[in-house]
């Protein structure tokens, strides 16, 4: 890279005032893709729902019978027989 000659201080001030707003700008990238990432990483409001349907089936009376029920159609699922 090749030395910068100035002529006035009004070039050195112009030059890192450009620096810094190009540093600004980077920041703002590498901050903006950090937060991107973090939200592909937490659950997303339809995995919350999800959980929210699952706890509301499964509590209560009819949660009961559910919850008795899936070991006896897990076992008939698997003990089946397969058809022609």
């Amino acid at each position: 890279m090749e030395t910068k000659k100035y002529s006035s201080y009004a070039e050195i001030e112009r030059d890192l005032e450009i620096l810094n707003l190009e540093k600004e700008l980077y920041y703002q990238k590498m901050k903006l893709s950090f937060d991107k990432t973090k939200e592909s990483l937490v659950p997303s409001k339809s995995v919350s729902f999800v959980g929210d349907l699952y706890q509301k089936v499964f509590s209560g009376t009819y949660g009961t019978i559910f919850k008795m029920l899936i070991p006896y159609v897990i076992n008939w699922l698997i003990n089946r027989k397969r058809g022609n």
